[in-house]
């Protein structure tokens, strides 16, 4: 898997050093940055800016690339003991699954549901500046049965959708699930009657939507800080 960009290049040297394979630079570093990536013990190769590019698929590398692991999803058991969890359903752009995956992880859930049959995880790892490799991550196509099981174990079933309670004036359960759905078709009728109550959030001055990751943010902060 490559993944590339700067700030998840050494997010990854950093805090995950033994998912490395191998090094790619494209343009030359500061003495620092280099004595960083040297310290690593990993091979390093240079490479000329259309290889590079052809690495990254057109995106924007900025000169560092690196080969990883492939990503390890987590099993749904390994989240029925926790306390907040997040489910993305039919939220498909990796840009917005990692920017909820960053929030999650910097707000202090214990895990996300991606309901799809695959995922661009190197996408993800990028967009989430490389928080999805420290988060529990399941896929899981099967959400109807996902809920009865984690309703069995005590789980409290929200749902984000207009016209829900606002955020700011419940208090949340202690043992939670928070169900995100994609900006274009939203959550389905038949997940919706499954869950225990519609959450959303107070628009001001006419404006009726938030991206998806933006809205996700402040329910998350809410729900698990408020």
């Amino acid at each position: 898997m490559i993944v590339y960009g700067k700030q998840v290049f050494f997010y990854i040297l950093e805090k995950h050093k033994e998912k490395i394979k191998e090094i790619y630079l494209a343009k030359e570093c500061e003495k620092a940055d280099f004595s960083k990536i040297a310290k690593a013990s990993k091979k390093i190769k240079k490479l000329d800016f259309k290889v590079a590019q052809s690495l990254a698929r057109g995106g924007n590398h900025q000169g560092f690339l690196m080969e990883i692991d492939d990503f390890e999803f987590s099993s749904f058991e390994s989240l029925k003991e926790k306390d907040f969890i997040v489910i993305l359903y039919n939220i498909s752009d990796v840009g917005n699954i990692g920017a909820i995956v960053r929030s999650a992880y910097a707000l202090g859930a214990d895990g996300i549901i991606l309901v799809a049959k695959s995922v661009a995880m190197d996408g993800v790892i990028r967009a989430s500046s490389g928080a999805a490799l420290d988060m529990k991550i399941v896929l899981n196509d099967d959400i109807l049965s996902m809920i009865n099981e984690l309703k069995q174990k005590g789980f409290y079933i929200y749902a984000s959708a207009s016209g829900g309670s606002d955020i700011h004036t419940i208090k949340a359960k202690n043992k939670k699930v928070l169900i995100m759905g994609s900006e274009g078709f939203g959550i389905a009728p038949k997940v919706l009657k499954k869950c225990d109550e519609c959450v959303g959030i107070k628009m001001h001055n006419d404006f009726d939507s938030l991206n998806v990751s933006a809205a996700f943010a402040i329910l998350c902060d809410r729900m698990k800080n408020g």
